[in-house]
């Protein structure tokens, strides 16, 4: 019955975490890997939401691949990779909760900044474009966490929803090769992992198509607003 529980949970945890990210355009790291981590514990849940997070990208990108913003998303890219080695680093001296919460704690604010119309800042000058790349790699690197970062920056750049969600995509592809890369290397692809991604895999399919067509009916301004209620809960679930 615990296996079972357990698996149900799983189930549940990645449909809910793709059904997010198909309608916003992120999510299924962050959401994921929280509840993951309770139920069947984060050496196995690292590397399986690493493949649906790929699998999720893949397929939202491929609807949405002319919207992107190459310049943006190759800039993020490089940024973040230089950021990697630093969070590899964070791991091995820095407190886990002390990082988390810190970001917690922005995302929270700028949520919260955002939501009640004092201003949202816009950012115009490129240099930012790196910060908040280097931070994403640091963040991806250490705790597969590197969305946050990057979706404060395109909240603050007030792109159009079309371009915010591919360029998000185009950003994380790539990002999210290396990183499965990276556990099929280290060992971590073992036959559970495997198969739990097969049993999940009709959900998450399942759930890209509900997220999507759910996207097509959210007005700009109603998507505005779920996505700093995002940052306020991608906050709250840091701080967890």
């Amino acid at each position: 019955m615990i296996v079972d529980l357990a698996m149900l949970a799983t189930l549940g945890a990645l449909f809910t975490a793709t059904l997010v990210h198909a309608t916003l355009g992120f999510g299924t790291g962050v959401v994921a890997m929280p509840l993951l981590a309770l139920t069947v514990g984060v050496r196995l849940a690292t590397p399986l939401v690493g493949l649906v997070v790929l699998t999720n990208v893949a397929i939202l990108l491929a609807r949405t691949w002319r919207s992107i913003d190459m310049q943006v998303a190759w800039r993020l890219l490089l940024s973040s990779a230089a950021g990697i080695p630093v969070g590899v680093l964070t791991v091995r001296f820095a407190p886990e909760h002390a990082v988390k919460a810190i970001l917690g704690v922005l995302l929270i604010a700028f949520g919260l900044y955002s939501l009640t119309r004092l201003g949202l800042p816009l950012i115009k000058r490129q240099v930012w474009l790196y910060g908040f790349g280097f931070i994403s790699g640091i963040l991806g690197g250490a705790y597969n966490t590197n969305a946050p970062p990057v979706v404060m920056y395109g909240a603050m750049q007030q792109w159009p929803v079309e371009r915010f969600r591919a360029t998000l995509q185009g950003y994380f592809l790539p990002a999210a090769v290396l990183i499965c890369v990276g556990h099929g290397l280290g060992g971590l692809w073992t036959q559970a992992v495997l198969g739990l991604y097969i049993v999940a895999l009709p959900l998450v399919l399942l759930a890209l198509f509900l997220g999507r067509r759910l996207s097509r009916c959210i007005p700009t301004a109603t998507f505005q607003h779920l996505l700093y209620g995002a940052l306020i809960v991608l906050g709250l679930l840091l701080l967890w």
